[in-house]
């Protein structure tokens, strides 16, 4: 039994590595064909999960679609520096929140201490500048914070009292490869790779979404095919009770 079901695993990986050399190899021919033949109807059809709409307006529109499509280098390039700088000082140089808000704050009472008590001997110092952030600011993010975790709640809730064991299964799948990510990294980490693909992923897919959409079709396509070859040869075979029988006794 060993030995079988080592040559069945072995038939199966050889399976999925000539089944994916072979949508490698074919997905230019077949990124061609659908240009010069398909019509824009079926066009729209064959876009990723269904999408209609253009990158740009599933991303939301307005300056923040820009931003992360890139379509102001300079703000972008920015924010990606600014997010990589924070990551770096954390990180890297093992600096701590508290430490890092402590030392600027001292920073600042140096600074203010200098420039109130050199008042006295510059005419044209005029008045120490404060610092105070506005209270809407404060408002509006616990808004979109709290807006964004409910709708996860309400998200999750959902598939959990829906009654779809498909989509349970995949929350549930997906919940916990985060808490093995987790384990790995931690939380400033995973926020950085996430705010890095949110800057990098749209743009290639815009500029590459025909070749993204074939290779991804060809790979569902390929994940299909190898578990109807699964269920054949393996899940077909496992013996089921009858569990009406056994009510009956």
């Amino acid at each position: 039994m060993s030995e079988k079901s080592e040559k069945t695993a072995e038939n199966i990986m050889s399976n999925i590595i000539e089944s994916v050399a072979e949508a490698v190899s074919n997905s230019n021919n077949k990124s061609v064909r659908f240009n010069m033949d398909e019509n824009p109807i079926s066009d729209q059809m064959n876009k990723l999960f269904g999408r209609q709409k253009t990158i740009h307006n599933v991303l939301g529109g307005g300056k923040s679609a820009d931003v992360l499509l890139w379509r102001n280098k300079k703000i972008s390039s920015s924010f990606l520096g600014a997010a990589t700088a924070l990551w770096i000082v954390f990180e890297w140089l093992d600096y701590h929140f508290l430490t890092l808000i402590s030392f600027f704050l001292c920073l600042g009472m140096i600074i203010q201490f200098l420039w109130s008590n050199a008042s006295g001997f510059l005419s044209n110092s005029g008045e120490v500048p404060r610092v105070r952030l506005p209270e809407e600011l404060f408002v509006n993010v616990g808004k979109a914070v709290g807006i964004q975790v409910n709708k996860f709640l309400d998200f999750i809730q959902d598939i959990a009292c829906s009654g779809n064991f498909k989509q349970f299964i995949m929350v549930v799948v997906s919940l916990w490869v985060a808490a093995i990510i987790g384990s790995w990294c931690n939380l400033l980490t995973v926020i950085y790779i996430g705010f890095i693909s949110a800057h990098t992923l749209p743009v290639f897919y815009e500029k590459y979404q025909d070749q993204v959409d074939d290779f991804i079709r060809n790979i569902l396509g390929l994940l299909r095919n190898q578990y109807e070859k699964i269920d054949k040869s393996i899940l077909s075979k496992i013996p089921k009770g009858n569990l009406k029988s056994k009510k009956a006794e």
